[in-house]
Parts: C-alpha cells; structure tokens; sequence
C-alpha cells in the first residue's frame, strides 16, 4: 500500500433512507497512487457511498476530506474540477457523439483559448488547444485497447467496449482521485485485463488514488492492493487481498466459503 496522507477520506459517514441505514459511520480513505476495492453483498452501501465521495448525496452525518480539506458541501462539479472522477454502473455515454467526440467533451471544461471571439475566428491559441485535446483523445483510446473506434457512434457498441469508452472518458482530463464502478461488468476476459493494465498505469506512473467497486472478486483481489469489505453499511474488513480472503466474517458474509 502506498505510504503518506489520504487523497480522499469519508470520515464517520451515515445515510439513512427513512428507517433504513444505508451507511453507519463509514471511514475510508485512499492514498496516491494506491488501487482499492470496495466489495460486499448487494445492499451492503457500495454505491451509496460512491454518491457521497463523489457528491452526488450528502451524508446525514460525517465529513468528506480532500487533500486534508473538508469538501462535504461541495458539488459533484467542484469535485469533477479538483480531480475526482467517477463512473456509474449504469452507461452513461453520449449514445448519439462517436467515440471521440464522448472522451473530447471531457476536456471541454477547461475552455477553448481565447473565449468566444477565438472560436469564430479559429484563432492560432483555439486551434492548438483543439490538437492537443484530440491528440490527448487518441492517445486515452489508445491506452484502453479502443484506439480503432474513435470514429464509430458510442450508441451502437457492445457493453464491454462502451465500459472502456467511459473508463477513457473519465481520464482524459488526468484524474487525481478516480472512483470506478463496476467497471468490469459485462466485459470479456480481454477487456478485464485491459482495464487493470489501465487502472494500474493510472496509479503506479500517474499516482492516481483509485477506489473501484466489483462484484468480480478474482478481478479486485488481483488489481487491488487493499479491500475494504462493507457489509450492513459498515466495514466489515479491510487490509490486503489475502488477509481479506482469511477473514472469517467476510467468508460468512460474502465470500460464501
């Protein structure tokens, strides 16, 4: 596991939906550089703690830290801005933009150089801007095994391609904090270790803090350095892959051995 402080730490995190507790003083964290996996049965609070990290719902109670910095109010663009990206385990795509066009609107954020007056005028700066965004683009399909389909429509392609096609997305503006949602549903055994050798690069050259959710448990027990297991919204386990597997509870809870 990578040493130093937390990128990204849930503190004392709750939710509750009516009389349900979906989260109960979750704490997390992830370090740069470190790839994490966030496993457990279904209902066990995975994507609603996703939400929080990510901004999408506020907790009831616990705090959010990036860098150190309480970011509990602040909004899912604020964070998108500051680095943390994530997928969802529904598609999410631009089913009508091709390949390309889905990961250059990822780095439209940041402006085209030069305001408006440059676009209508194609100035030196906007046209600059626009070749190294598509260069990025080409570069990102290239690093995900999908560097032939830049030009086909993301509408028409196979589950496991359109799950690359979001991975590219979520990382053509380099992510500092990348959250993953079972990123490897519906993907060939290929397309499997294609992702680990993307989600490994992000975080060993790029030190990226990764925090994935699998159902796949061979997957997050290969990729991942540290599992933390949630089970009745509260963490059941964590350490490594190995100590993980040992643990009694987890066994009982989830791992069905």
């Amino acid at each position: 596991m990578s040493g130093g402080e937390y990128v990204l730490r849930a503190a004392g995190v709750g939710v509750r939906f009516g009389g349900v507790t979906a989260l109960d003083g979750v704490d997390l964290g992830i370090r740069a550089g470190e790839v994490c996996g966030l496993i457990g049965p279904n209902g066990a609070g995975k994507t609603t703690l996703f939400d929080v990290l990510s901004g999408i719902r506020r907790p009831e109670r616990g705090r959010m830290l990036l860098d150190g910095v309480d970011v509990t109010r602040r909004s899912p663009v604020w964070r998108a801005r500051h680095g943390m990206r994530r997928t969802f385990q529904r598609q999410q795509l631009f089913g009508q933009l091709s390949v390309a066009d889905n990961v250059l609107v990822a780095q439209e954020w940041r402006g085209g150089g030069g305001g408006f007056a440059a676009d209508l005028i194609a100035s030196p700066a906007r046209r600059r801007r626009e070749r190294q965004r598509r260069e990025r683009t080409s570069r990102v399909l290239a690093d995900c095994g999908i560097g032939s389909l830049g030009a086909s429509y993301a509408g028409g392609l196979p589950v496991g391609q359109a799950r690359m096609v979001e991975l590219a997305r979520a990382v053509a503006d380099p992510p500092r904090v990348l959250l993953l949602d079972e990123p490897a549903s519906g993907m060939s055994a290929p397309e499997r270790e294609q992702l680990a050798v993307v989600v490994r690069r992000l975080a060993e050259e790029e030190g990226c803090a990764v925090l994935l959710v699998e159902h796949n448990v061979a997957f997050v027990m290969d990729l991942c350095s540290r599992v933390v297991v949630l089970d009745l919204g509260r963490v059941l386990a964590e350490g490594a892959p190995a100590e993980v597997r040992a643990d009694a509870r987890v066994r009982e809870a989830y791992l069905g051995a």
